[in-house]
């Protein structure tokens, strides 16, 4: 693959390079201090973002967007200096170190990111504050639309029926766990690591009148004990840790009732795995990690478990960032009032990459539904889709023939 874009560089001295051939996209970026070019140098990834973050690397007369999607794609197209090569591959074989995620530490991580303020993530997500990737099933959808198709699509592979015991692996703020029990009538119990949404959900679960259907607990999911007619993990996976895959298997399949049905629905890599971003790792996600399905198929194939199903969500989570990232901007006066310029700084520049890594990385979500029976859900995906009497496929069936004539 060749390089095709252009990104033009102006340096502390005010001198300007071009990288790359005229044939494609171009971009500018401009570098105002040394210490900025001798960070992105030592390492590119961390140094960009923090360059961006303190404003002595910024964009020049085009978005961050363009410039990002230039680097990445040149990245990948182009051979990486060998320092930098080295450099990824010392983080890559670190990560079983960097990524132990005991109880402890998994705790803090969380914290870093969930409990710094419900308020924030109330102005970008949808109404029911849903922090993962929504499900377009009609590109026309409202974010609200696609997070309530999201929902729907992960009850119909649960196979639900009233007075289900459901666990809940990463909770958050609720809006799953209220889902199925006002919804579907199960009897549901979240557990997070967070105490800014452990008090949300369950204030959330009073309101709605669903207390006696819904217990949330702050509770490792190693620490959880009991039997479930079906587990849910939406968005936990991600910061388990390469180390943890083999427990976090093996417990759902210990938790998950004998003719039981789990979903896991997490981001995943449809490719090679790949070092974990510095940056993110330092400023949004500690221990987290993106991982392939070849890392984490031996730990689901030693749980026991089937996997009954697999699906693979593409672009569905750029376009659910590409909404958040206009909500956040939306609100932008209202964040000015509680965070400073680094702080907004850092989280555009968060949800900019995300948005670049599912539009230009190897780099989708992964649905595994998993079960101790291989026929625990039906043999063909029939029952998730079921035809439209409206529609012309549904009007050439044997019973619509029969009941015309």
């Amino acid at each position: 693959m060749m390089v095709q874009d252009r990104l033009s560089v102006t340096y502390p001295d005010g001198a300007t390079r071009d990288y790359g051939p005229d044939t494609g996209a171009q971009a500018h970026l401009q570098i105002t201090e040394t210490a900025a070019l001798r960070a992105l140098i030592l390492n590119p990834d961390l140094g960009l973002g923090e360059g961006y973050m303190d404003g002595k690397i910024t964009p020049l007369n085009c978005s961050l967007d363009d410039t990002l999607a230039i680097i990445i794609r040149n990245r990948y197209a182009g051979s990486l200096p060998p320092w930098m090569l080295m450099a990824n591959r010392a983080r890559f074989h670190m990560r079983r170190f960097i990524q132990h995620n005991a109880p402890g530490t998994a705790r803090k991580n969380v914290a870093h990111h969930y409990d710094i303020s419900d308020d924030l993530y109330a102005m970008f997500l949808d109404e029911d504050m849903q922090y993962s990737c929504a499900y377009f099933s009609d590109p026309d959808m409202t974010l609200e639309q696609a997070q309530i198709a999201k929902k729907a699509h992960i009850a119909g592979k649960l196979r639900l029926e009233p007075g289900m015991r459901v666990l809940d692996i990463g909770c958050g703020w609720g809006g799953m766990a209220l889902t199925l029990a006002r919804d579907y009538g199960c009897q549901v119990t979240g557990v997070t690591l967070s105490e800014n949404q452990l008090a949300t959900a369950q204030g959330r679960a009073e309101a709605a009148g669903l207390a006696d259907q819904i217990e949330f607990r702050l509770q490792d999911y190693r620490h959880t004990q009991g039997t479930f007619d079906r587990i849910v993990s939406v968005g936990m996976l991600e910061h388990v840790g390469v180390p943890n895959y083999g427990q976090y298997f093996g417990r759902v399949a210990e938790l998950l009732d004998p003719n039981g049905v789990a979903l896991i629905h997490t981001i995943g890599r449809s490719g090679p795995p790949q070092a974990h971003s510095s940056w993110i790792n330092k400023y949004i996600f500690p221990g987290g990690y993106v991982p392939s399905l070849s890392e984490l198929a031996p730990a689901m194939e030693k749980s026991g478990l089937w996997q009954t199903d697999i699906e693979v969500w593409r672009l569905h989570y750029a376009k659910t960032i590409r909404d958040w990232r206009d909500r956040f901007d939306a609100h932008i006066d209202e964040i000015s009032a509680i965070y400073d310029d680094r702080f907004i700084r850092m989280f555009r520049y968060y949800l900019t990459v995300c948005i670049l890594a599912f539009e230009h990385q190897m780099q989708g979500v992964y649905h595994f539904q998993l079960a101790h029976k291989r026929d625990a859900v039906p043999l063909t995906r029939d029952y998730l889709y079921p035809a439209d009497p409206l529609s012309p496929k549904a009007k050439t069936t044997p019973s619509a023939a029969l009941a015309g004539s």
